[in-house]
């Protein structure tokens, strides 16, 4: 029996297309890796600029509050509830004007009693000092007793002296005169002695009380003051600010309550991006314009702590500044100028720097292609970028954001 043979075109046929296939999909594969990513954009979404050579101002922009030149805080020195209220914020006030009254019926009472028991202390004081003196006193006159006893016990023995040597006594008179005589002259050097001691040890003892009595004495005085201060009175003479107690309102001690100022001058106070903390030192130069007038200002103070993102510094004016202008509390856009202005190629700032952090930008090479570039660049300021290489005078750049086509090479403008 004769087999049937299959014929060989057939087999042929087969490899030819699966050959052609993969050709294809190669060609495909090449393409896509070769071929430039393009996106197709309308020209009114795109935000293009110049390169332009120009001066380049190292300035920083923000805005700053004005602030009195010196501010007092005014604290409670006293806490307890509001009972009275004399004053109200943006009034003129003088060292010394009562602000509010505080009550503290508990600190009241405190008081009473420290002042009660110190007042006793100084009587008891007082009265042991009398009893000191008396007993000086009483030491005085027993030593002029004494002494007495002993000058008549010497004239007497003077005189017994004399009538004994000219027979007019008899021996044993004259041996009691001279008897009572030591005794009178010893007891009264001894008495002398003993007296004298005690009104030295009487004299510290009345010292010590003296002393006692005048650290009591003050601390009355003191206890007085601080009855006082349940009474808050200015510290200063200015204009009172943030000053809004209410009755009844409870203040711890320590608490502020509101601030004076000093119409002394006017200073800045701003917070300042952290990008800038190392490139602004004191002494720092600047402008602000109020209207139509400008005014010098200069970096005062620098406070490094960060916070979200920003610092504090304080800028003042180069010459004092007291005219109806410039106002406390108002807001003022500030301008410091952190080097001389250069020739430099710039590019206006745009969203372009969030998606390629200045890396590279699309340039556009004809009026409707826009191609991928990379780019370097310098310093920056409020409105420009300086270019240090990848750009030329003249080149036009996409400024807009890039978020939406990151990976693509060539942008086609309708």
């Amino acid at each position: 029996m004769d087999k049937q043979l299959k014929p060989k075109n057939k087999n042929n046929k087969k490899m030819l297309i699966g050959g052609t296939i993969f050709i294809l999909l190669l060609l495909m594969t090449v393409y896509n890796f070769t071929r430039k990513r393009q996106v197709n954009l309308d020209n009114d979404t795109l935000a293009i600029r110049e390169v332009k050579k120009a001066d380049f101002e190292d300035v920083i922009l923000f805005n700053s509050q004005v602030e009195p030149k010196t501010s007092v805080l005014i604290n409670v020195v006293q806490g307890g509830a509001v009972s009275e209220i004399f004053v109200e914020s943006g009034q003129m006030v003088n060292k010394g004007t009562p602000l509010l009254k505080i009550y503290n019926p508990n600190a009241e009472l405190s008081y009473l009693t420290q002042e009660t028991a110190i007042v006793e202390q100084i009587n008891n004081l007082r009265n042991i000092r009398v009893n000191i003196k008396s007993q000086q006193l009483n030491l005085t006159e027993q030593l002029l007793s004494i002494d007495n006893s002993y000058k008549n016990a010497k004239r007497q023995y003077v005189t017994d002296t004399t009538l004994y040597r000219k027979d007019v006594i008899a021996k044993n008179d004259y041996k009691a005169s001279v008897q009572e005589y030591e005794y009178q002259s010893e007891r009264n050097e001894a008495i002398k002695k003993s007296v004298s001691r005690e009104k030295g040890d009487r004299s510290v003892q009345l010292s010590r009380i003296d002393v006692s009595i005048q650290n009591m004495q003050k601390s009355l005085e003191l206890l007085h003051k601080n009855k006082e201060n349940f009474t808050l009175k200015a510290p200063i003479d200015g204009m009172l600010s943030s000053f809004n107690p209410n009755l009844g309102e409870n203040y711890i001690q320590g608490q502020s309550v509101g601030k004076i100022a000093v119409l002394d001058g006017y200073k800045l106070v701003a917070k300042v991006d952290e990008f800038y903390i190392s490139k602004l030192v004191e002494g720092t130069k600047g402008i602000v314009n109020v209207g139509s007038e400008s005014y010098e200002i200069s970096v005062s103070k620098i406070f490094p702590e960060v916070v979200s993102g920003q610092f504090e510094v304080e800028l003042t004016f180069d010459e004092e500044v007291l005219n109806n202008t410039i106002k406390g509390g108002m807001s003022l856009q500030t301008k410091l100028f952190l080097s001389n202005s250069q020739q430099a190629l710039l590019i206006s700032k745009g969203m372009f720097y969030q998606s390629t952090h200045g890396k590279w930008v699309f340039v556009l090479d004809s009026e409707n292609k826009a191609v991928k570039r990379n780019i370097k660049l310098g310093r920056e300021n409020p409105f420009y970028y300086e270019i240090m290489d990848g750009l030329q005078e003249g080149d036009k750049v996409i400024i807009s954001s890039y978020d939406d086509f990151l990976d693509v090479e060539e942008i086609t403008i309708n």
